[in-house]
């Protein structure tokens, strides 16, 4: 009796001690895994697109907004969104801008941002990344991929934020996602072309900490 009593006890004990040590291996094993957020006045989205069958047009989409989760351990794992306010477009020119704002381009009223999330991330080479997902625009969402170099290490700037920073390129067909307002020229061709080359710079900060409510 005194021996099963002991062995029930000694039963008991190993398996506190073992909750006891899987619980500190759990709090023990780093965080692989950080969340990283635009530092919007340092990231911009560009684009070119054909004039005239001659000449090209570039523009900038300042309001981007970028939430990476990253994963150190595993890069192929982290996941990536974007939006870009399309009320931010700059083409340098009023006019222009307030065409591609209308109904006949991005009808920014109801269409407001663009939107891409990832869907796999593929590993290409020394801080080189395939990143593919979708493309919203207009409602439409069409698979695009994305041509990533970086992100870099971490570095501490003079107010002791740690950055990273990340570019990112692709190529799209705007009539793919419904934008297909065009002009014929007298002498042959159209005022527009339609492939779009997008280039994306990212200032990658980590998301201040909310202060608790008082």
């Amino acid at each position: 009796m005194i021996f099963k009593n002991f062995s029930k006890a000694c039963a008991k004990t190993n398996a506190f001690v073992a909750v006891v040590i899987i619980t500190f291996a759990a709090s023990a094993t780093p965080a692989f895994s950080a969340v990283w957020v635009t530092d919007q006045a340092h990231s911009s989205a560009h684009f070119k697109i054909k004039h005239m069958m001659i000449s090209n047009v570039t523009g900038d989409i300042t309001g981007v907004d970028a939430k990476i989760d990253l994963n150190e351990k595993d890069i192929t794992k982290s996941t990536v969104e974007a939006t870009l306010d399309l009320k931010t477009i700059n083409t340098n020119n009023a006019k222009r801008d307030e065409h591609l704002r209308s109904p006949d381009f991005f009808d920014t009223t109801k269409f407001p941002t663009i939107k891409f999330v990832s869907k796999k991330i593929a590993k290409v080479g020394k801080d080189q990344l395939k990143v593919s997902g979708d493309l919203t625009i207009r409602d439409i969402s069409k698979p695009v991929t994305l041509d990533v170099t970086g992100p870099t290490a971490g570095f501490k700037d003079p107010w002791g934020n740690i950055k990273r920073g990340l570019s990112a390129s692709t190529k799209i067909n705007r009539k793919d996602f419904g934008l297909t307002w065009n002009k014929a020229l007298e002498t042959g061709g159209v005022v527009v072309g339609e492939d779009v080359k997008i280039e994306i710079e990212l200032e990658l900060q980590q998301p201040a900490e909310k202060k608790p409510a008082h």
